[in-house]
């Protein structure tokens, strides 16, 4: 049988005390004097349910659920002689009941041992009248972390004794009422969280429970179980099902994506306990994994915040041991050292506050938060900018129901009432994720300019040099969590989530020129200047390298752009870039009798009504088609029709490859019968497809082993020991200061310069301190307005000399991307010396000063009589290899049309400066000259461009920017508005063909491809 993901059952499992037991206690016990009993498990339902004849040669699949490991489990089986029938009453006729015992198969992964006291946490406690039913929700975590969700019902039955219902004359006569009331508990198991829909099916079989005879309640839970494993999942995306459970009519929502979370509960629920302050400072202890403990009257409310805080940090996902419901007999495990998450009923309050140390509690009722040692919580808060950022937003929900029924007239049917709440419902939720998701990436925004992806390495230090001073303390802390790491393992392996995507498209224009080149920017003068003096010293960027040409127009801020180009999203926008219509697909109704041939009539009719669905939907919505493929794929799956199957799911790959079930159909490819593969060779496009999916399960097997995606997350630490070339290589490159290796080659030769080919570790931290340095020192450099009002908006200042004497005046020479300007001293003035286009000579001189001569700088200008003329002394040489090679870099750059050439020759020159100041000798400069690249190649030989593409060519993009060595380019594709690159490897880069700045990349396999369709699309 082929396997097939999880369904919407696990095991339905009735707890609670044993019908002998509450006899005996009702003929003892007093209502004054109920005792508390311990639970246990009376029924356990799991699929399959249905089974065909033996002597048969088919095979009946398991419902919509996986083919589950599954153990033994012995239930007691007791005689309930009070429900059986006593012929005239005769009460000595009885016999007393006899307990047996029964082996039933359970899945192998369910607890039964605590399931117990979580259905009843506070423990079974008998009643002297009837009792509302109640509902709760519970997590499991297995040992790999996988979880199931469990919804629980505690409703309460009448204890029926021996001497109340009796037959007399043919005839059941009762007894007066009796005064003992038993709880008992149904929880349905799930793998996936749909709490408020398995809420429902649990509130709608209570309404046959409470008119079911008690010989009779074991089979009605029973039938119901199965009635839930022949329910199928929806695919992610925008299609629902729904199916009736009769009074209601029950919804299951779909995930937004493969990679999104399904939500099924209330996510303003949290909104409605705490203020923003509090949920703000709930969020940070999550964040930061501390030990949390939240506590309220109401065991479903613990679940139901616990889940909705949790999502609200999506796509980060909590690592630490979490149980959001613990029964009073499990309170020990708030003793554990580790992170946790864990609820309790606030009847512990006190007791735990009392006894334990160094934990956070949150009082969910009240809607406070305090540590067991104090009412006061010392930890850091959120960044500052993103909390105020939340809470604007935040204060624009409209979180009232009744606010939205005012217009609206008494509505009269149940199920029409329900959807309208649930539409509502839903649209609050997608406001509420847009605004939590927001959150996030305003704190972790930049992150992947911290990344080398090639060997794995967070530059941490550099990344919190970019962070404001008041928030690095809550960084440090969240930068060691499991958190933290998990989401930038995602980050390594190019995740494209709901992050990614919202982090791409809120940021600026100038910044996403800048993420096109392979290291994080400095920012542009124009915002070190607006920061203002109080902030300038907390924009330090790490590894730099220059920035391309941008254009003039991009002058506001980063910081600020990005908080105000936040707030200016509404609440329906962020997470989508589309809002398709929802659908609903509503099953078929479930059969009678759970018989083998009504099971598959049931199948047959919901392939019909897909059929019919899939003909009624237009081309144009290929997304939806592909859904209700997936469906009847999955259906025809279960009912054993492989070959039509395999014809659905064919069309679902041509259709949304990301949501084809890969694992699953190579299973059932796998069951195949012989007289199916035989009819396989007669159906070309099911044969297409299974080489197909052959050719990459071969790919998979042949880069197994790697371990590059689960690979672990280092830190970029100092080098403690010499290094050869390619361990020099390595380090460079994990330093983030340079990833080209043709550079990282030229800079070895640099340092080795008089020594053995070896780069000593006191060396090199010395390099890379003053690496740092030098880049810190240019941005604080504070331009006044009149100074900014001749550079360009985009420009950086990457190196400043030394208050020198010139021939324009005495200042301090700055060199941007761009040009060469004076900072006159006093009152800073701007003068400008050139720009690297309009240079024509350059040289080293000397000015007469008494009886010395001064090293000096001389520049000629095309169109300028005088030259310019700086007395830099000491740093003469240095600057004379620096500013030829930007100029040979400018001159390059023009005539190719590609700004790549300036950024390395901007590079290079900075390396120069860094070398010079590292070896401190008189061999520095000579040193420093082997990275004057383009200065060598200018003067050996012209790269020259043919005329007929000089002409032609009006942009020039560089897709090996991200790699370490130039790759060539296999397809391009273009399409309205994007142009497709793709180079070795599988990997695709996508390009605004407005702006050529890079939008995506995306890896689509790992062999090369040969071939891009039109079809694709961004985020396929």
């Amino acid at each position: 049988m082929a396997e097939l993901p999880s369904g919407l059952l696990e095991a339905c499992v009735v707890v609670g005390a044993p019908s002998d037991k509450l006899r005996e206690l009702q003929q003892r016990t007093k209502s004054s004097e109920l005792p508390l009993l311990d639970p246990e498990v009376l029924q356990v339902h799991a699929p399959p349910f249905v089974s065909i004849e033996a002597n048969s040669n088919h095979v009946i699949g398991p419902a919509f659920s996986r083919v589950q490991r599954r153990r033994s489990f012995i239930k007691k089986k007791r005689r309930d002689r009070a429900a059986e029938g006593v012929s005239n009453g005769d009460s000595s006729s009885r016999r007393e009941a006899s307990p047996t015992t029964e082996d039933i198969s359970v899945p192998k992964d369910l607890d039964l041992i605590a399931l117990p006291q979580l259905c009843f946490p506070d423990g079974l406690q008998l009643a002297s009248e009837q009792k509302d039913d109640t509902y709760h929700f519970l997590v499991f975590t297995d040992l790999f972390g996988n979880r199931s969700h469990g919804v629980v019902v505690q409703y309460y039955r009448a204890v029926q004794s021996i001497q109340e219902s009796v037959f007399q004359n043919g005839h059941r006569w009762n007894a007066p009422k009796c005064r003992l009331f038993a709880p008992f508990a149904v929880c349905i198991i799930s793998k996936v969280p749909y709490y408020n829909a398995l809420k429902d099916c649990l509130s709608c079989l209570l309404v046959q429970l409470r008119t079911a005879r008690q010989a009779d309640l074991e089979e009605t839970i029973r039938e119901f179980s199965a009635k839930l494993s022949l329910v199928p999942l929806p695919p992610p995306g925008q299609l629902h099902v729904s199916f009736s459970l009769r009074p209601l009519q029950v919804v299951l929502p779909s995930r937004d994506d493969p990679d999104s979370p399904l939500v099924d509960i209330n996510l303003h629920l949290p909104l409605l306990c705490f203020t923003h302050t509090a949920l703000l400072q709930v969020l940070s202890c999550l964040l930061q994994e501390q030990r949390i403990v939240f506590f309220s009257s109401d065991w479903a409310r613990l679940t139901l915040v616990a889940e909705s805080l949790l999502l609200y940090l999506q796509p980060l996902s909590w690592q630490q041991p979490y149980v959001p419901v613990l029964a009073r007999g499990m309170l020990d495990f708030l003793m554990a050292p580790t992170a946790f998450l864990m609820g309790c009923h606030i009847n512990h309050f006190e007791e735990i506050a009392a006894e334990t140390e160094d934990l956070i509690l949150v009082n969910v009722d009240d809607g406070f938060i305090q540590t067991s040692w104090s009412e006061a919580v010392d930890l850091p808060a959120l960044p500052l900018a993103a909390a105020e950022c939340f809470i604007s937003r935040a204060e624009s929900l409209q979180l009232q129901y009744d606010l939205e029924l005012c217009h609206l007239g008494t509505g009269t049917d149940v199920n029409t009432l329900r959807s309208q709440r649930r539409g509502w419902q839903q649209k609050l939720n997608s406001q509420i994720q847009n605004i939590a998701l927001e959150l996030v990436v305003n704190i972790f925004r930049g992150v992947q300019d911290f990344l080398n992806h090639e060997h794995r390495v967070f530059n941490s230090e550099e990344f919190l040099r970019t962070r404001e001073p008041d928030d690095q303390l809550f960084y440090r802390k969240v930068l060691e969590t499991h958190i933290f790491h998990s989401f930038l393992r995602d980050r390594l392996n190019r995740k494209r989530d709901s992050f990614s995507r919202m982090e791409q498209m809120t940021r600026s224009h100038a910044h996403r020129n800048r993420a096109m080149t392979e290291s994080p920017r400095r920012p542009p003068m124009s915002e070190l200047s607006r920061a203002g003096p109080d902030r300038k010293l907390s924009k330090r960027l790490g590894a730099s390298l220059p920035n391309l040409d941008q254009p003039i127009n991009e002058s506001v801020t980063l910081n600020a752009n990005r908080l105000f180009s936040i707030r200016k999203i509404g609440p329906d926008s962020g997470l989508k870039f589309l809002q398709k219509p929802l659908k609903v697909f509503r099953l078929p109704e479930f059969p009678p009798p759970l018989a083998y041939h009504y099971v598959q009539n049931y199948y047959s009719d919901m392939v019909a009504s897909l059929g019919k669905a899939i003909s009624a939907t237009p081309p144009d919505e290929s997304a939806l088609l592909a859904r209700y493929h997936y469906l009847r794929g999955l259906v025809n799956t279960v009912s054993n029709r492989r070959l039509d199957a395999l014809e659905d799911f064919h069309s679902l790959y041509k259709t949304d490859a990301e949501i084809f079930p890969s694992q699953m159909v190579n299973s059932v490819i796998d069951s195949l019968l012989d007289v199916e593969r035989v009819q396989v060779d007669r159906r070309p496009e099911i044969k297409r497809l299974i080489s197909r999916l052959k050719r990459e399960q071969e790919r998979e097997r042949a880069t197994q082993g790697t371990g590059q995606e689960d690979a672990a997350v280092k830190r970029f630490q100092l080098p403690k020991k010499y290094m050869h070339l390619e361990e020099f290589v390595k380090c460079v490159q994990e330093s983030g200061i340079v990833k080209d290796q043709g550079t990282i080659h030229r800079l070895f030769d640099a340092l080795t310069v008089g020594h053995q080919k070896q780069v000593g570790p006191d060396l090199f931290r010395v390099f890379y301190t003053i690496w740092k340095d030098t880049e810190a020192e240019a941005q604080e450099v504070c331009l006044p307005a009149s100074v900014l009002e001749h550079i360009d908006a985009t420009e950086c200042v990457f190196k400043l000399s030394s208050s020198v004497k010139t021939s324009r005046g005495v200042g301090k020479i700055a060199m941007t991307q761009r040009r060469l300007f004076l900072l006159t001293d006093g009152r800073p003035g701007y003068v400008e010396v050139a720009q690297y286009r309009d240079l024509e000579e350059v040289r080293v001189s000397s000015a007469p000063f008494l009886v010395l001569r001064i090293p000096s700088l001389k520049i000629r200008v095309h169109g300028r009589k005088e030259t310019f003329e700086a007395n830099l002394k000491t740093e003469t040489e240095l600057w004379n290899l620096m500013v030829k090679e930007m100029w040979a870099g400018r001159s390059i750059a023009d005539r190719h049309k590609d700004p790549q050439y300036m950024q390395q020759a901007l590079t290079n020159a900075l390396l120069m400066d860094a070398v010079v100041g590292s070896l401190q000798s008189s061999k520095a400069i000579y040193a420093a000259s082997k990275l004057a690249y383009f200065d060598r190649m200018s003067l050996e030989a012209q790269m020259m461009v043919p005329s007929t593409t000089s002409e032609t060519l009006k942009h020039k993009i560089n897709p090996s920017v991200e790699f370490a060595v130039p790759q060539a380019v296999d397809v391009l594709l273009y399409t309205p508005g994007q142009l497709w690159v793709s180079v070795g490897g599988g990997k695709v880069m996508v390009y605004d063909a407005s702006s050529w700045s890079l939008i995506q990349t995306c890896q689509v396999g790992n062999a090369r491809l040969v071939c891009v369709f039109s079809e694709l699309h961004a985020g396929s």
